[in-house]
């Protein structure tokens, strides 16, 4: 029989017993502040490269989310894998197998590093001339990408060391890391592109340095911890059996998100097929969303990990109303959120941009997509329900159907009647949409709670 005390006073944290409500948004919330820290990094870059460097240096930052994400996305879903395993082993209590599952996937996160890296530094090139970056944006695109994509490293390292703190329960001391990560940056940002004149490679060493030290300080912490729950290096090495269940999990997550960037691609390409003011207004609606929607990420997030961590304990009743109170509390925040953007819209752009032309590029995104804010929530909210429950492959599904191949049919179809920008936006209302209505079904007519198992995973 396995010791449980440790498990429950170290860093890790036991979402399967408490108040419910409490228990989620006390978790929740750290998550909210520290993703809204992490997205000041791309909001400082583009704050002071919009003020300090040329419009196309903007329009190149502006427009990488996309290309990025479509390296790191899939890697990120791989660590989203390993976090539902480790959720699943901690909530109940199996101390060997969560050690086991730690140490899993931190390696296979040094080994995706590299390979990310490679990847990326290969590929950036090519893809920057697939998008039709205009010519006058492309060098400085080349520029950022090179030195990201050489210390990606650092941005995969992270998210593994997030993955694995949260599956703990431990929501709060990332938070710490990132307060000190996210003000060197803004430092750094300003340093190197508004006092040295560096523009855009200045922005990215500045990403790459603070990741970095996002990573250090979660190290530090993880390999400090006196519990089962410590990170030691000379036990990292890859037990194929827990290998096969981050697989298992984490596999369709990353797929999902590689091909929902590649939709997103073909977008921008669309995008960018307008001009530099449409891909710069664009780039300021999307750094906004960015930032109005990470409260529902938050939820989103903390979902998985709550849902994971009581079906491992088998608190089915209790898993079922975490959920339901998830879902109703991110939906009903999203749609708050979207008419606020609504109403400040120009405010709020005009953070980033300050032409006519490409202020009202990205008030037409804003007027299509924020009114239909609640049913990307409804979306996000219910797959992190799926990947907690262990069906990531829904969520996959559904990305794939809708988010890429929906996506990618109408505008490619509906610019030809209709070329004019206004219509690009509206793939995510529609997509969005049709990603609600299948979730809806599968949540209220499968027997979600038992999926564990159905798996035949064992949980002892």
């Amino acid at each position: 029989m396995h010791s449980h005390r440790h498990l429950l006073s170290g860093k890790g944290i036991s979402l399967s017993e408490g108040p419910i409500v409490q228990g989620i948004l006390s978790f929740a919330l750290p998550i909210f502040l520290g993703q809204l820290l992490q997205q000041l990094y791309n909001l400082a870059d583009a704050w002071v490269i919009g003020n300090f460097a040329p419009d196309e240096a903007f329009a190149a930052v502006s427009t990488g989310g996309n290309l990025t994400f479509l390296i790191t996305g899939f890697f990120n879903g791989m660590a989203m894998g390993g976090g539902v395993i480790i959720s699943r082993y901690f909530g109940a209590k199996d101390e060997d197998d969560v050690s086991k599952a730690i140490h899993t996937t931190f390696f296979f996160g040094l080994i995706v590093s590299v390979l990310s890296t490679l990847a990326g530094t290969l590929l950036a090139p090519w893809l920057l001339h697939l998008l039709n970056t205009p010519d006058d944006v492309l060098p400085y695109s080349l520029t950022y990408f090179r030195i990201y994509f050489s210390g990606v490293s650092t941005v995969i390292l992270y998210n593994i060391c997030m993955a694995i703190m949260r599956a703990l329960g431990d929501s709060l001391h990332p938070l710490y890391y990132l307060v000190f990560s996210s003000l060197t940056n803004v430092v750094l940002d300003l340093l190197l592109v508004a006092v040295f004149p560096f523009g855009v490679a200045g922005a990215a060493v500045a990403t790459v340095i603070t990741q970095g030290l996002s990573v250090l300080l979660c190290l530090r912490r993880m390999t400090h911890v006196k519990d089962s729950t410590r990170l030691d290096f000379k036990k990292l090495r890859i037990h194929w059996d827990m290998m096969r269940q981050v697989i298992g999990q984490g596999f369709p997550t990353g797929v999902q998100n590689a091909v929902i960037s590649i939709g997103n691609l073909v977008i921008q390409s669309n995008i960018n097929s307008f001009d530099k003011y449409a891909m710069a207004g664009q780039g300021a609606y999307a750094r906004i969303e960015g930032v109005v929607f990470l409260p529902i990420t938050a939820i989103s997030m903390a979902l998985s990990t709550f849902v994971s961590q009581n079906l491992g304990a088998r608190e089915y009743t209790r898993a079922k109303k975490g959920a339901a109170f998830g879902i109703v509390t991110g939906v009903a925040l999203a749609e708050m959120v979207g008419i606020v953007f609504l109403v400040f819209a120009k405010s709020l752009l005009g953070i980033f941009i300050d032409n006519p032309e490409s202020l009202e590029f990205g008030l037409i995104h804003v007027r299509v997509a924020a009114p239909f804010y609640c049913l990307l929530a409804f979306s996000h909210c219910a797959a992190g329900v799926l990947r907690g429950c262990g069906k990531a492959v829904v969520p996959m599904v559904s990305m794939l159907l809708f988010w890429c191949v929906t996506r990618v049919i109408y505008v490619t179809v509906a610019l030809q009647f209709f070329p004019v920008y206004a219509t690009i936006p509206w793939a995510y209302p529609i997509t969005w949409t049709l990603s609600s209505i299948l979730f809806a079904g599968f949540l209220l007519r499968t027997d979600w709670t038992h999926a564990f198992e159905r798996q035949a995973v064992s949980v002892r």
